[in-house]
């Protein structure tokens, strides 16, 4: 499933169809599979609740290592094939342009979200996995600020996810302060 757009990519490169910057796509194509595998992964717990398909809770683990993945990829992009491992300029960039700025923000927040995703470190973890897994809203907010300063001027594509994202975590918000009311009364 996720692996599918890998494979397109792939397919895209070899038949030599990655448009005129091909560094360019591979890093923007990553970067919106890794984004869209985020979001989807935030949307099973309210996709759970509103539907009753509890049996969808045993992928989300799977969605955000797939996240994690292609964040990876995504990052690989951009040191390999762009900056080719100048670790000075790369550092460079980090320091001087906020949107790489919000990406490796964004990457070091599902860094450990990754590492601790086993069972083992859940159970080790015990109630702390589940605060330090909530670093993932950050992360969507900041990786989606991370598209909104790239793109500049044309906003419409970062403004759909900053949207999804709002829908998303307002209905968490909504069951959190209606379980808040209903457990005073």
């Amino acid at each position: 499933m996720a692996g599918f757009p890998l494979i397109l990519l792939l397919v895209n490169a070899f038949t030599g169809n990655l448009t005129a910057n091909p560094i360019e796509y591979i890093t923007h194509q990553t970067g919106t599979y890794a984004l869209a595998l985020l979001m989807i992964t935030l949307g099973v717990t309210p996709l759970r609740r509103l539907t009753g398909w509890n049996s969808i809770v045993r992928v989300r683990r799977m969605l955000g290592l797939f996240t994690f993945f292609y964040a990876t990829l995504h990052l690989l992009a951009w040191a390999v094939l762009d900056q080719f491992f100048a670790f000075g300029f790369m550092v460079e960039d980090i320091i001087e342009r906020p949107f790489i700025t919000a990406g490796m923000a964004t990457y070091l927040l599902l860094l450990p979200l990754a590492i601790t995703s086993n069972t083992k470190m859940i159970q080790r973890l015990g109630r702390r996995w589940t605060s330090l897994h909530r670093l993932i809203y950050l992360a969507a907010g900041i990786a989606i600020l991370h598209f909104w300063w790239l793109v500049k001027a044309d906003i419409r594509e970062p403004r759909l996810w900053a949207i999804a994202l709002s829908v998303l975590l307002g209905v968490r918000i909504f069951w959190f302060l209606q379980n808040r009311l209903s457990s005073r009364s």
